[in-house]
C-alpha cells in the first residue's frame, strides 16, 4: 500500500484515538443528558447548535488554512480543543455550561476538518483518493469501535457513572493530540493573491467555485437536510424498550460494520466510480430509515445497523474524495470546509425538525419522512453528470 505515506497514516492514528475519546461518550450522551433533564427536543437543539458552531468554524478555518498555506497548526489545535472539551462535560449539569462544553468540542473539529481533509487530498492523487479516504475513515471508526466498547465494559461495572466516563474519555484524547505533533508539514506559499479571510468569507467561494460542485454540493445538502444526528437512532432503541447495554452493543455493532467496510468501499469506488458507490449509499440508508421506523426486535436493529454501517461507509469519505477530485489543489479547504459549514447548518436544521416531528407526530413518522427524502436525493444525483476533474 504504497499509497498510504507516513503522514496519512499518523493523521489516522490521531484521528483513531480522537474517535476512541469521543465515541467513548457519544452512545451514552443521550442517556447522560436525559439523565440530567434534557428533552428529545432539547437534545436535537443542543446536537444542532454543536453541529452549526462547527459548520461554520469549518468553512472559515478551511479558508484560512488555503490562504496562510498551513495545515498542521489547524489539526493540532482543533484536536486539542475537543479533547479538553471532554472532562469540561461533568463540571456542572446546567443546560448553557453544557451548550458550550459541548460546542467547544464541536468547535475544535471545525478548526481542523478542512485542514486535515486538505491533507490527505494533497498526500493521494485523483485515481487512489477513495483508497486513501476510506483508509482514513477505517481507522478513524476503529476508535468509535474501541470506545463504545471500553464504555460498554466500564458501564457494566460501574452502572450510570457516566461522570467519570468524561473523565477517562481524556486520556486517549491526549494521545491523539501528542501523536499529532509528529505530522510533517508540507512547504506551501500563502495565497497572497486573495483577499484576508473574515469569518464568513468562505462563502464567497460558493460564487468562484466551479460549477459542478456546486450542483453536487447542492444534492448533498438537501440530503443533509433530513439527515440528522445518529443520537435519534439510539434514542429509538432506547423507546424500543432496550437497556443502555444493548443501546451502546448496537452502536459499536454499526462502527464496526463501517470501519469494516470503508477501505474496500473506497477501492470500489476508485474502480467504479465515486459517484456509484455515494448513490449506493444513499440508497441503502432509505431502506434503513424505513426499516427503523417500524423495528421493535433486538434482531431488526441489529440487521438495519449493519446497513446503516455500510451506508456510512459509502458515503462519508466518498463524498469528501469527490469534492477535493472537482476543486482546484488551493482551494481543497476551502471547498471541503465550504461543503462542510453548509452540511452543519443544515444538520442543525435537520435534527431540530427531527426532534419536533418525533415530539408531535412520532418516532414513526420521522423516519418515513426521512426515507422518502433521502431516496429522492438519489435520484438527483443520479441525474449529475460524471466528474470532470480540476487539473491541480
Amino acid at each position: 500500500m504504497k499509497y498510504i505515506t507516513r503522514t496519512i497514516l499518523i493523521i489516522s492514528i490521531v484521528s483513531f484515538f480522537t474517535d476512541v475519546a469521543s465515541e467513548m461518550l457519544y452512545p451514552v450522551m443521550p442517556i447522560f443528558l436525559e439523565s440530567i433533564g434534557f428533552s428529545a427536543f432539547l437534545i436535537g437543539i443542543l446536537e444542532g447548535v454543536a453541529e452549526a458552531t462547527a459548520g461554520l468554524s469549518k468553512g472559515y478555518f478551511g479558508k484560512l488554512s488555503d490562504l496562510k498555506g498551513k495545515r498542521v497548526p489547524f489539526v493540532q489545535v482543533g484536536y486539542a480543543l475537543s479533547t479538553i472539551s471532554k472532562p469540561l462535560m461533568v463540571v456542572s449539569s446546567f443546560p448553557i455550561w453544557i451548550f458550550f462544553a459541548r460546542t467547544l468540542d464541536r468547535f475544535g473539529k471545525g478548526i481542523r476538518t478542512g485542514a486535515r481533509d486538505a491533507i490527505l487530498s494533497d498526500e493521494s492523487t485523483p485515481e487512489n483518493k477513495g483508497k486513501v479516504f476510506g483508509f482514513h475513515r477505517s481507522l478513524d471508526t476503529l476508535g468509535a469501535v474501541a470506545g463504545p466498547a471500553a464504555a460498554l465494559l466500564f458501564l457494566y461495572f460501574n452502572p450510570e457513572q457516566y461522570e467519570i466516563l468524561f473523565l477517562i474519555a481524556f486520556i486517549p484524547g491526549t494521545i491523539a493530540v501528542f501523536v499529532s505533533l509528529l505530522i510533517n508539514e508540507k512547504k506551501r506559499e500563502p495565497n497572497e493573491t486573495k483577499s484576508r479571510a473574515g469569518f464568513l468569507s468562505f462563502l464567497n467561494y460558493w460564487k468562484e467555485s466551479p460549477s459542478q460542485y456546486r450542483r453536487l454540493v447542492v444534492g448533498l445538502l438537501v440530503f443533509t437536510l433530513v439527515n440528522s444526528s445518529d443520537m435519534f437512532l439510539l434514542l429509538k432503541a432506547k423507546e424500543a424498550g432496550f437497556n443502555d447495554t444493548y443501546v451502546i452493543g448496537v452502536y459499536i455493532f454499526y462502527n464496526f460494520i463501517y470501519a469494516l467496510f470503508s477501505f474496500p468501499l473506497g477501492i470500489l469506488a476508485d474502480k467504479i466510480g465515486l459517484k456509484a458507490v455515494y448513490i449506493g449509499g444513499l440508497a441503502i440508508f432509505s431502506l434503513v430509515y424505513l426499516g427503523m421506523a417500524y423495528a421493535s426486535t433486538i434482531e431488526h436493529f441489529f440487521i438495519l445497523f449493519i446497513g446503516y454501517g455500510i451506508f456510512s461507509a459509502a458515503t462519508e469519505g466518498i463524498s469528501k474524495a469527490w469534492i477535493s477530485n472537482i476543486s482546484k489543489k488551493e482551494d481543497t479547504a476551502t471547498a471541503i470546509g465550504t461543503y462542510t459549514a453548509f452540511q452543519s447548518v443544515c444538520t442543525m436544521l435537520a435534527s431540530t425538525t427531527t426532534g419536533l416531528i418525533w415530539m408531535y407526530f412520532g418516532s414513526t413518522q420521522a423516519f418515513v419522512f426521512i426515507a422518502i427524502v433521502s431516496i429522492l436525493v438519489a435520484f438527483y444525483l443520479v441525474s449529475i453528470p460524471k466528474p470532470v476533474l480540476q487539473k491541480n
